[in-house]
């Protein structure tokens, strides 16, 4: 018998589901990137969600000094605790593109490969071997007034600039990528959250783009 297909999904408010313009209020588990990413694999999979809110790649927020947003801090310990885990999906950066961060997309998206070769070293997939990696680019953040006072004010310039850091970065690791930005984006006037439309489109793309790696079923 074939046992459970084991895929965790790493990253940020935007894999955790924060609602635009809320007060942090969080979609349910079927509106969520992840559920659908669930619903769509269908039996044999389990999809594990470990986002955070404000999480960054490499770089704990010294804004945010009681609580680690240090995702390299936290992704060997959450590798050990799920482990064997077939595939990791990393979907982080947006929190990086903070302006008090002064981070080009060059080293956002080197920060975000630093946990892909984190994965890629360890021993947390099936027989101790690495699992695959789906590195996924998230949506650009968007133009006009965020509630999130000038935190994000040179972000949207920025964050339309990493897809090719981040593609280039995955072909050199031999990853598989996917650009958010092509299937969702974060309405106005929140500028860096997924809508409930932009969170199925996300989870049935990431869902056709695991598909291809050789995990679920497919689709009907």
């Amino acid at each position: 018998m074939m046992g459970t297909t084991n895929i965790l999904c790493f990253g940020d408010s935007n894999t955790w589901g924060y609602i635009p313009g809320s007060e942090g209020e969080r979609y349910s588990a079927d509106v969520r990137w992840p559920g659908i990413l669930q619903a769509e694999l269908g039996g044999g999979v389990k999809v594990i969600e470990e986002g955070q809110n404000g999480r960054m790649s490499v770089w704990d927020d010294p804004m945010e000094p009681l609580l680690s947003k240090c995702g390299l801090t936290h992704l060997p310990v959450v590798l050990e605790s799920h482990k064997p885990l077939d595939l990791v999906i990393i979907m982080l950066g947006t929190n990086d593109l903070k302006s008090h961060m002064n981070n080009s997309p060059h080293s956002i998206a080197n920060g975000v490969i630093t946990l892909v070769d984190r994965v890629l070293a360890s021993d947390s997939g099936p027989c101790k071997h690495p699992p695959q990696v789906l590195m996924v680019c998230p949506a650009p953040v968007s133009e006009g007034k965020c509630p999130f006072g000038h935190l994000f004010t040179d972000a949207p310039e920025k964050s339309r600039d990493l897809p090719v850091s981040y593609s280039e970065l995955a072909v050199d690791r031999g990853v598989s990528f996917l650009n958010a930005g092509d299937f969702a984006t974060c309405p106005v006037p929140d500028c860096i959250h997924l809508d409930a439309s932009g969170h199925a489109s996300l989870g049935r793309a990431i869902a056709e783009k695991v598909r291809s790696m050789g995990f679920g079923f497919p689709s009907q």
